[in-house]
């Protein structure tokens, strides 16, 4: 243990901790721009400086370990000077338009500024413009950049993507696509990680909102809302709502107070995937010398964009199955549409996912199999239905809980947790085992799959055949993996592979919080809807059965592989065949 004093404090805290950390012990916040423990330790902003007696230069907090009888300062005169030269220095090479910032409210410029009292720049202004796509679904504004390196290492260390790079040197550095691409023709996947730990607004989602509310005054439109999973376990977040304020009861008031005229819950397309997934899982074990090994889940677009550009000739391993937004927008512009004899070119299907790359899924070519155009027209991120909640000023506390409509609204508790690492490999195994054992196992009998281990192998018996799977978050353990495989090191039948660290509770449409992970939080939400559910196996969805006797007709059949599959080796290595 070491022995210091923190502003008068004394206290002893294990080596190699931090200065910063060891304040944090005692409840002092050292101010901090380009941090991220364990990740972005390279005190790039110079904020956090503090004091140390008996030494004439500043230390930065971040990334200096304390000493035997040190004596810090955390806010002395001379620290609040430097402090502040060096937060306007940043100010003079930023756009500091706030009123109109995404980010506004939310940033930890914003706040460091006003903490230290910064009410005009002594400084030249000097804020360069790099020119960008706005068509592109994650969009960065090199005007706000602060040059704090996150993104760099976000892509680099946890998605090992390598998307960003420094650009330039001297007062010209800037960060911008690595190796002087466009990002359209990068490696991106838009996991939308570098968004959510950006401390400012230079990167965010393509702003989609304006196309939904001129959706909801078309008075020609019928238009259709669909809500994933992970959104209900983070709504409420930015709204400050406490958990009981935050339910899906208020959450379907808050989407109907603001006029869509269908709310539906992707859920109900969760549990139609493990149906046609899980039998495309059984079919490929009954006729295994046929097909590829292992198979993957295809749920996630930032995962399936992965696979494409990195391993193109994974392509075949992935399930035939759309993901759940895409399953659902097919079954809206057609059963949906016959049900309440709608023209389906009237239809306007809106998604509010947790993810940047849904926006870039449902606008691929081949998503469009319903014959009405795009099957989703419009997808918005957590972040954006949020900012649409604030626009129509609507309270939700005050809102009488609802219910999702019929017939696209009923779901179980294996749909819930899609939106957590290991939740549709659960959730196909619950089905999978009825199917071949002909009962129902434990509903629990699964969560081995658990946990926020990057990748966890487990085994299971069903039928007299052991089943080997893998669950995986975050496309760095994703790039291990497919290495491994590869390799010949591991074999497996069944992955299940989420590109956002902790599934899609972590994603990049999530609201931010800076320097705070969340997913394992949300998580444990979307587990206790689970748990709360009076049905928790995707087969005995009455709505699902419904649309099955009505409409489809079997798992696999004919209608089902039109509507609800596609063949990711042909349609997707056409769509992006300039990455490989």
């Amino acid at each position: 243990m070491i022995n210091l004093t923190i502003d008068g404090i004394a206290l002893s805290v294990p080596e190699g901790t931090t200065v910063m950390k060891a304040a944090m012990q005692i409840g002092i916040e050292i101010p901090h721009l380009c941090f991220l423990e364990g990740i972005n330790e390279i005190s790039a902003c110079k904020v956090c400086v503090v004091e140390m007696q008996g030494k004439s230069k500043l230390i930065t907090a971040c990334n200096s370990p304390v000493e035997e009888g040190m004596v810090i300062y955390t806010n002395s005169p001379k620290v609040r000077q430097v402090r502040r030269t060096n937060v306007e220095l940043i100010l003079s090479q930023h756009d500091c338009h706030c009123a109109t910032c995404v980010r506004s409210g939310n940033c930890n410029l914003q706040k460091i500024s006003n903490d230290l009292g910064i009410l005009e720049i002594p400084y030249k202004e000097d804020v360069p413009e790099t020119p960008w796509d706005h068509n592109f679904p994650l969009i960065r504004d090199s005007r706000k950049c602060i040059k704090c390196m996150r993104c760099v290492q976000i892509c680099d260390k946890v998605q090992a993507m390598h998307v960003w790079d420094v650009q330039n040197t001297g007062s010209r550095t800037t960060v911008d696509v690595a190796d002087n691409k466009t990002i359209d023709c990068s490696d991106c996947t838009l996991c939308g990680q570098c968004i959510t730990h950006c401390p400012t607004g230079a990167l965010r989602e393509r702003d989609d909102i304006p196309k939904a509310f001129a959706a909801l005054a078309d008075p020609e439109k019928i238009t259709v809302v669909q809500v994933a999973p992970a959104v209900r376990a983070a709504w409420g977040e930015e709204l400050g709502l406490k958990p009981e304020e935050a339910t899906e009861g208020h959450m379907v008031a808050a989407l109907k107070r603001i006029g869509f005229d269908y709310v539906f819950d992707t859920n109900f397309a969760a549990d139609l995937t493990i149906m046609e997934e899980g039998s495309e899982l059984l079919e490929r074990l009954e006729h295994s010398n046929k097909y590829a090994w292992p198979m993957f889940t295809s749920c996630c677009p930032g995962w399936v964009s992965f696979v494409s550009k990195k391993y193109p000739k994974y392509l075949r391993n992935l399930s035939t199955a759309k993901s759940p937004q895409q399953m659902f927008g097919a079954m809206t512009k057609t059963y949906f549409a016959e049900k309440k004899g709608i023209d389906p070119n009237n239809i306007c299907c809106i998604s509010i996912m947790p993810c940047v790359s849904k926006k870039r899924e449902a606008s691929l070519s081949y998503m469009k199999d319903a014959g009405a155009g795009q099957d989703v027209d419009i997808v918005l991120t957590t972040r954006e239905f949020v900012r649409m909640i604030r626009a129509e000023h609507i309270n939700p506390r005050f809102l009488k809980e609802e219910q999702f409509d019929s017939p696209l609204g009923g779901s179980t508790g294996a749909a819930v947790i899609f939106g957590v690492t290991g939740g549709v490999m659960e959730a196909a195994l619950r089905t999978a085992y009825a199917v071949v054992e002909g009962h129902n196992p434990d509903a629990d009998a699964f969560k081995t799959v658990r946990g926020e281990k990057g990748r966890r192998e487990a085994d299971f018996e069903i039928g007299g055949t052991v089943l080997h799977t893998c669950t995986v978050h975050g496309l760095a353990n994703a790039e291990a993996l497919m290495e491994d495989i590869i390799a010949g090191n591991v074999q497996y039948d069944f992955v299940e592979v989420m590109a956002c660290p902790g599934g899609c509770v972590g994603g990049g449409g999530q609201p931010i919080h800076d320097g705070c992970e969340l997913a394992a939080e949300r998580g444990s939400k979307l587990y206790a809807l689970d748990q709360n559910r009076e049905i928790r196996f995707s087969h005995e969805n009455p709505d699902v059965q419904q649309a099955y006797t009505e409409f489809l007709g079997k798992p696999l059949g004919h209608k089902s592989h039109k509507l609800l599959h596609s063949d990711h080796v042909n349609e997707l290595y056409f769509e992006t065949h300039n990455y490989f």
